[in-house]
């Protein structure tokens, strides 16, 4: 009999991510490399999935290898110049031909679902059209781009109506003018305008690479767009496109851009439903800052901690106290504000106690009390702690939503135990790691 053991995990594991994700709008942009490697038919049935959980999907994609090859067999020779294709008359034929096919063969695909297919009863609807409006790239330096172009304007509202109406829109690398001609884009270009007018949740890219590497070639995983500028001038060829994408997106007020490579299999599913993820994830910089406690944050912590205190959700604790402490902390803080902390306190070598968890008033309701969460989680499983434990009077039903299990005091490790104040009458969650 085969052990679903793992399997069960993973999907138990994953439902927060499924219920996080839902009702959401992502733009996903593939190249038209990814539709002729062999995961292509898995990257369709992971996108049909997001589709079948509720995500509202944008699909944006490219065709220069299957323009290419229509030029070649009407033995055209297309001109580039700064990586941009000249589109002339003759190319813009091919322009035509290619994305025409590429979109009947992403329409077909998701068009699958015979039985035993892992798309059937999924009764996928896409829907194209002439949503992206296009403008001439006009005559840089010198030379003229012709039929080659830059996004105008996309049609938010006709696809927001659409993806109302639960439907899969694909966008493809061309744009029609008021004039009523038709001009070469750029995936990129597309699929950043889509993803900002649209007000995307997210934007996913993919490429053949994972992701981005440092200057030692190690993966990425995340970076703030700060961070990223510093680093964009060493990037070449496709993967620069996407940075610079990244950016843009980011700066324009979409929260998240994932950059992701479609040679790996399931790298989709891991990004959006895993706590490790894959590929690298760009983001605004961080305006609140998450990280450990110092001696300087005493005072700030004092004053957040106070008003608990005064109400009996939290022990008091002396500065005396918290200073010896302090070293167990985390805190979030925004312009010089202590507005969340929390602590993790050892017991034994596979439990320790997650203690004085506690966010500002003024910004409760904002996801600050699970960043912190998930923060004390890293680290104890960091530190192979195998438990973890919390005491609460106020706070139950919060830690319950967020994985805790009720237990009792005799389940404490006997030093706590000795510790536990019955006149408080706390109760006691646990959860493992």
């Amino acid at each position: 009999m085969t052990d679903t053991t793992a399997y069960v995990q993973w999907f138990r594991q994953s439902s927060p991510y499924i219920n996080a994700h839902r009702g959401k709008t992502f733009v996903i942009m593939f190249d038209g490399d990814a539709l002729v490697h062999p995961n292509f038919d898995t990257l369709v049935q992971d996108m049909a999935l997001l589709n079948s959980l509720g995500v509202r999907l944008v699909l944006v994609h490219g065709a220069r290898p299957q323009i290419d090859a229509v030029l070649e067999r009407l033995d055209i020779t297309s001109q580039f110049h700064n990586d941009l294709r000249i589109t002339d008359g003759e190319a813009l034929r091919a322009v035509k031909a290619a994305v025409g096919m590429v979109k009947a063969d992403i329409e077909s695909r998701l068009s699958v679902g015979v039985p035993g297919s892992p798309m059937h009863g999924a009764r996928i609807r896409v829907v194209s059209g002439n949503f992206v409006t296009a403008k001439p790239l006009g005559v840089i330096n010198g030379v003229d781009y012709q039929h080659t172009g830059e996004v105008r304007r996309i049609e938010h509202q006709a696809i927001k109506s659409l993806l109302d109406q639960q439907n899969v829109v694909l966008l493809s690398c061309a744009g029609y003018s008021p004039s009523g001609e038709m001009f070469n884009l750029s995936v990129e270009d597309v699929a950043q305008h889509a993803a900002v007018s649209l007000r995307a949740d997210k934007l996913i890219a993919f490429s053949d690479q994972d992701g981005l590497q440092n200057s030692d070639g190690e993966q990425v995983h995340e970076l703030t767009c700060r961070q990223l500028e510093d680093m964009v001038h060493s990037l070449k060829g496709s993967i620069r496109w996407q940075a610079d994408m990244a950016m843009r997106c980011v700066r324009q007020g979409v929260p998240r851009v994932h950059l992701l490579s479609y040679e790996i299999d399931g790298a989709l599913l891991q990004e959006l439903f895993t706590r490790e993820g894959e590929g690298t994830l760009i983001s605004q910089e961080a305006y609140d800052q998450l990280r450990a406690a110092n001696i300087d944050d005493v005072a700030g912590i004092l004053e957040l901690l106070k008003p608990l205190e005064e109400q009996g959700i939290l022990v008091r604790r002396s500065r005396e106290l918290l200073e010896t402490e302090i070293h167990r902390f985390f805190v979030i803080e925004r312009d010089g504000l202590i507005t969340a902390c929390a602590a993790l306190y050892p017991y034994t070598d596979d439990d320790a106690e997650l203690a004085c968890v506690a966010v500002h008033s003024d910004y409760r309701g904002s996801s600050r009390g699970e960043r912190l969460l998930e923060q004390i989680e890293q680290e104890a499983r960091k530190r192979n702690y195998k438990q973890l434990f919390v005491l609460t009077t106020r706070t139950a039903h919060w830690f319950v939503e967020h994985g805790f299990v009720a237990g009792s005091v005799t389940s404490l490790p006997q030093e706590k135990q000795k510790l536990y104040n019955m006149q408080r009458n706390s109760k006691v969650f646990f959860k493992g790691l």
